[in-house]
């Protein structure tokens, strides 16, 4: 067990230097850049309850683990899908450091219970001293994504359904971390490998490019550049407001020149939320059974509220945005984003450049 300390010890000296956090302040009130876009929506909306905060009209499977080689797939993974017979999108979701993919599976269940497809691989070992470099966690989860069109059906003909089906035409890309930075990349076409597939939609979790500006992990997304990723997909960047706070002596997970804020400024258009009072790592699952998880839940500086209350608000503000530019259901995206009170916690918002909600605005990688 003393050495299994060490372990883990050596393994958060390694987080210090790689991890993630930030901070953002706006004006809860409606945005003027918003105001003709969300025209159509008055205020008769402000006392509606929106319904991508509460769980989904879907009953869900529990996490379906797929080892490395099961149905020929390069690493392991976890699936959330559905039970009811229908075709449905695909949400691609690339965990944080040295984090499980087994630790957001609360999260992945409201995202599915709303009818997506969750689908999230495994790119580290528990507890490996020497974890996978970004520029191979980026070619690993490349490899994954191709996977998809192969086998994803066979996995959920024989473990979910025969009649649930995944919708390829409507896949986002998203991850958390340093997750969120190489979904970035693969978004931008910076994989060695590439995608055999369109991805069609992009959501930035809490990204984190490094431990600083001049300290970037490789490859390096950020160009400190406004409006400098031209991608033809929608976008979003969801960040937390307490990422970049010091707590004590323990450097910000999320560094603000190198996280969610920064992400955005480079966008050409898109949308940003911040969840202000909660911290890099409160979307996981109350219970965590990786050790490295729950040191870094320990170390980053977290807010006071239920991470329930923060699950909800990320999982909602995912589905809003994935109804809109996938199912064409776009009032909860626009109220939401007119009336952020709506959210369980306190919630900012801002949006630049044309919302772009045909589906078939896909990026050809």
């Amino acid at each position: 067990m003393g050495s299994l300390w060490v372990s883990i010890s050596i393994i958060m000296i390694l987080m210090l230097t790689i991890l993630d956090y930030s901070e953002a302040e706006f004006s809860t009130t409606t945005p003027s850049f918003l105001q003709e876009s969300i025209s159509q929506y008055d205020n008769s909306h402000v006392s509606e309850k929106l319904t991508v905060f509460e769980t989904g009209k879907h009953q869900v499977t529990n996490p379906i683990l797929v080892r490395k080689s099961q149905y020929s797939t390069p690493e392991p993974l976890l699936i959330i899908s559905p039970k009811e017979a229908g075709s449905y999108p695909v949400l691609f979701f690339i965990h944080g450091t040295l984090i499980s993919n087994q630790d957001y599976s609360h999260l992945f269940k409201h995202v599915a219970s709303h009818g997506f497809i969750v689908v999230a691989p495994l790119l580290f070992r528990p507890l490996v001293i020497f974890p996978p470099s970004q520029a191979d966690e980026i070619e690993m989860a490349a490899s994954m994504i191709n996977w998809l069109p192969s086998k994803l059906h066979e996995v959920l003909r024989d473990r979910v359904n025969a009649k649930v089906s995944a919708d390829l035409q409507k896949v986002a890309i998203s991850g958390h971390s340093r997750g969120g930075k190489s979904a970035f990349a693969l978004a931008l076409g910076m994989s060695k490998t590439k995608l055999n597939f369109n991805i069609s939609a992009l959501i930035g979790v809490d990204p984190v490019a490094g431990p600083d500006n001049h300290s970037q992990t490789e490859p390096h997304v950020l160009t400190y550049i406004d409006n400098s990723f031209d991608l033809s997909i929608p976008c979003t960047v969801i960040g937390t407001g307490l990422g970049s706070k010091r707590n004590r002596l323990i450097p910000p997970c999320a560094p603000s020149n190198v996280s969610h804020q920064q992400f955005f400024n480079e966008l050409k258009q898109g949308s940003h939320f911040v969840i202000e009072k909660y911290g890099h790592m409160q979307m996981l699952n109350d219970f965590l059974t990786d050790p490295v998880a729950v040191s870094m839940s320990v170390m980053c500086t977290s807010g006071f509220g239920p991470k329930t209350t923060m699950r909800r608000t990320l999982g909602g503000i995912m589905v809003a945005f994935l109804d809109a530019y996938f199912r064409d259901e776009k009032q909860q995206f626009f109220t939401l984003m007119a009336n952020p009170s709506l959210a369980p916690t306190k919630l900012s918002v801002e949006k630049k450049g044309k919302f772009r909600f045909a589906p078939t605005n896909a990026q050809q990688l």
